[in-house]
């Protein structure tokens, strides 16, 4: 920064806070938040415990009935101006996504323009009608009308920090409730500093948002704790099972969004450098730690080698580095641990038989684009999320046999299909066990109009975004009145 503007996130204001009812000192005291590419410390937040979550869950929960009986069209207009507010402060916000997370440029400024887009998206929902008429059986007047569940606790990952953080928070704020939101411990700048400073430049009343980072506790303490009613997760299928349980404990609604094994179809029909080049942004996008990420390329017998040389070439023309410093296609992984995952997935399938055509051997936190060809089930490329830039190729015999090699896995989020001949692609498609199918498209795709989540280990049968904000977000009410009360036997 120059000194010519004012600086938006400016770091003397929330060092070593959390947002809740204002900037403030966290019960559980505070810690460094460290990048990825090179371990250097990016700033100092609040770290939240029980008793912070306690409080913020009172507050919210004390602030959330006015906030529901806020006019819907002023709801819409302070998201829309959080909107604006974002994308006016975009060049500057963009440097800490790319330092916190990992990120290259276009990936980060993606971050922006889709959270922006979720944020208008649920203001255009605010103002939905709630309310309808249904048929009676006696005569009375009988209606239902959508309420506010009242506090949702918000829980988001590392990945995409802004946009998986964004897209539950306007939601839930739009449909009116209040929040409480954990982001996780390693992206709590790009998934909770900067909300909440967009939020608070837009007027949003005080208590609705409140931004607790921490870990284990403070996300156990979102799940128990009697103020919240709803629990919006997304994050690894480990974790999320551990949500739902505690969710289910505590009789909360829970709302599950996890990973996903994604399924590239390519048919014998397609024209092979679009499905090269489908494959390869699919695979690799943000070094593969994203859950719609194609985590198996399936390809005609007689074409598979052929592709996977192709994407092996690619892979040698991608670099890897610090996207903060250095032109990079690929940044790091976001710890060592994912680092060490991704590597003993990469050995497995060389020892049971699959070959490496390019990567598979990392550099610290820099994994570069890796190609495995000639992967088989029994193998762990082929069954687990490898949450890591590793192109895993698959030869199929008929489309038979392609349906079933999609349909293996316990994961059923997205599936994207590769052919010239539409109608049978999706006649394919609508037989695979997913949430979303892509017709012509790689896997990696949201919108914040459609409904967005999977089946078996990607969720818990939920969704979020579009027409969903609404049956998740809030819940039915039935009434029925007479003109005068009747007078029964008893």
């Amino acid at each position: 920064m120059d000194g010519s503007a004012p600086i938006f996130l400016e770091q003397d204001a929330w060092t070593g806070m959390i947002f809740s009812g204002g900037w403030g000192k966290a019960a559980g005291g505070a810690y460094d938040v460290t990048a990825p590419a090179d371990g250097s410390h990016v700033a100092s937040v609040g770290q939240g415990n029980k008793a912070d979550v306690a409080r913020a869950a009172a507050a919210a929960a004390a602030a959330q009935p006015a906030w529901e009986a806020t006019p819907p069209a002023e709801r819409a207009r302070i998201l829309n101006a959080t909107a604006d507010i974002l994308e006016q402060h975009r060049e500057e916000l963009i440097p800490w996504i790319i330092r916190e997370s990992g990120s290259i440029y276009p990936k980060a400024a993606i971050e922006i323009e889709h959270s922006a887009g979720f944020l208008r998206a649920a203001a255009v929902a605010a103002v939905e009608d709630t309310r309808r008429v249904v048929p009676s059986l006696d005569g009375r007047d009988e209606e239902v009308i959508r309420v506010a569940h009242g506090v949702v606790g918000v829980i988001s990952p590392f990945n995409f920090p802004l946009i998986l953080s964004m897209r539950a928070i306007a939601a839930a704020l739009a449909t009116g409730n209040a929040v409480v939101h954990k982001p996780d411990p390693r992206t709590p700048i790009s998934g909770g500093i900067i909300i909440a400073r967009v939020f608070e430049e837009a007027g949003l009343p005080k208590d609705l948002l409140h931004i607790i980072p921490g870990g284990g506790e403070a996300g156990t303490a979102l799940c128990e704790d009697p103020n919240i009613a709803m629990v919006s997760f997304t994050g690894s299928p480990g974790v999320g099972a551990k949500v739902g349980e505690v969710c289910g404990r505590n009789l909360k609604k829970v709302q599950l969004e996890l990973g996903g094994k994604n399924a590239l179809i390519i048919q014998d029909d397609a024209d092979f450098a679009l499905a090269a080049a489908n494959a390869a942004w699919g695979t690799w996008l943000h070094q593969g730690q994203i859950c719609m990420a194609t985590g198996l390329i399936l390809a005609p017998a007689a074409m598979a080698d052929a592709l996977a040389a192709e994407l092996a070439t690619k892979a040698s023309r991608l670099p890897v580095g610090n996207p903060a410093t250095e032109q990079c296609a690929l940044g790091p992984l976001i710890s060592d641990g994912q680092v060490a995952l991704v590597k003993a997935i990469v050995d497995d399938a060389v020892a049971k038989g699959a070959k490496l055509l390019a990567g598979g051997t990392p550099t610290g936190r820099m994994f570069p684009a890796t190609v495995l060809s000639g992967v088989k089930p029994g193998m762990r490329a082929f069954e687990e999320e490898i949450f890591g830039p590793v192109a895993v190729v698959v030869a199929y015999d008929n489309d038979e046999h392609a349906i079933q090699l999609a349909n293996m896995s316990e994961f059923g989020l997205a599936a994207g299909i590769i052919a010239k001949d539409v109608g049978r692609a999706r006649r394919m498609g609508m037989r695979l066990k997913v949430g979303h199918l892509h017709i012509n498209d790689q896997t990696v795709m949201a919108s914040p109009n459609a409904p967005f989540g999977g089946r078996g280990k990607s969720g818990n049968g939920s969704r979020i975004s579009g027409p969903a904000i609404w049956e998740e977000f809030t819940q039915w009410v039935w009434i029925t009145s007479r003109a005068d009360a009747v007078m029964y036997p008893f």
